[in-house]
């Protein structure tokens, strides 16, 4: 064996030897302040809900602080805390800060209550305390319960550049999905060919049955195209929405669009948007065989049970027509009050 040789060999071993160690004690490392919230670490609801994640010293120091922080889906490199306190007095920040608050059931809760979730707010929170000049953490996620859409361009297939994506998400009572609902979504089920923008501005798509017209014999699973230009390059949209307080219903046709905006507003409500259908079809198993105009000039109808009077269809979901002539009177709408 030559020099060479012993000496790669040597440096392999230093350095796997070196990163053994240093997971080693990372993973050693006890919490002296926090307690890790083994049970609760992730913690589920919906949008309008209101919500603890919970955070326990173990006791308290002289003098210290706690800082509330939500770290994940990052904002880019800007710290989004929520509220910091050092046991007396609490200060908010943010968009969150107005709707956050510390549980205190006792002298060593630090858990934070936030109030009429909203869409934003699904992700991972940091509880933070720092103590002169020792800082430890624990990292709690919220998940709201909800539902990933495709969502198209009424002009067509891959028309949306990012920020495209992101009002046409917004204006169907949704968010871009992050990778993680989207995941979420496709091991509930979820399986599209076509590729969609995501909110941290990558590109993919979800995949449960291999076929040639999606990607040939690529394995099932999130395939992604990685980030992409925000502006030059041109995809659909996979938009997350979660239920509210409202309600979608069904009335009769024939009506061409006009007169289904209308018939809504009788109603004393509005056409229906697009995540208000797919959230009643997920959570309160609206079933509807007829074809319905929405908002955005789409028809679609929500299938439970899928059965032969309904078009035929063999999966259970929110079939879409598209976006036909809005002249045509050959549809109902769906209202949403």
């Amino acid at each position: 064996m030559n020099f060479h040789t012993l000496l790669l060999i040597s440096a392999c071993f230093f350095a796997c030897v070196t990163a053994d160690f240093l997971n080693n004690k990372v993973e050693a490392k006890d919490l002296k302040y926090l307690l890790e919230p083994l049970v609760f670490a992730e913690v589920t609801a919906r949008r309008g809900q209101t919500v603890i994640l919970p955070c326990v010293l173990r006791f308290k120091p002289a003098h210290y602080r706690v800082k509330w922080t939500k770290i994940e889906p990052s904002s880019f490199g800007v710290e989004n805390v929520v509220l910091i306190t050092n046991g007396e007095a609490m200060k908010r920040y943010g968009s969150l800060g107005p709707r956050a608050s510390l549980r205190r059931a006792h002298h060593l809760d630090v858990s934070l209550i936030l109030t009429q979730l909203q869409l934003e707010d699904d992700g991972e929170y940091r509880c933070q305390l720092i103590n002169g000049i020792e800082d430890e953490s624990v990292a709690v996620t919220l998940r709201l319960e909800g539902v990933v859409f495709p969502y198209q361009s009424p002009r067509g297939r891959y028309r949306f550049t990012f920020l495209d994506a992101k009002e046409a998400c917004a204006a169907q009572d949704a968010l871009l999905a992050t990778y993680k609902q989207l995941y979420y979504a496709w091991t509930e089920g979820l399986d599209w060919c076509n590729a969609g923008w995501l909110s941290d501005g990558t590109v993919g798509y979800p995949i449960l049955h291999p076929r040639p017209a999606c990607g040939g014999d690529l394995l099932s699973g999130i395939r992604s195209y990685g980030l992409r230009h925000k502006t030059r390059d041109h995809y659909d949209a996979f938009c997350f929405t979660s239920p509210n307080t409202g309600t979608v219903f069904f009335i009769l046709g024939p009506l061409n669009f006009s007169e289904a905006e209308r018939m809504c507003r009788q109603e004393s409500a509005e056409l229906a948007r697009t995540g208000h259908i797919y959230s009643s079809w997920k959570f309160q198993r609206l079933d509807q065989c007829d074809g319905g105009w929405l908002q955005d000039g789409s028809v679609r109808f929500p299938i439970i049970d899928p059965r032969e009077p309904c078009g035929g269809t063999a999966e259970p979901g929110v079939h879409s027509f598209g976006f036909p002539n809005k002249r045509n009177r050959l549809y109902g709408a769906y209202c949403y009050r």
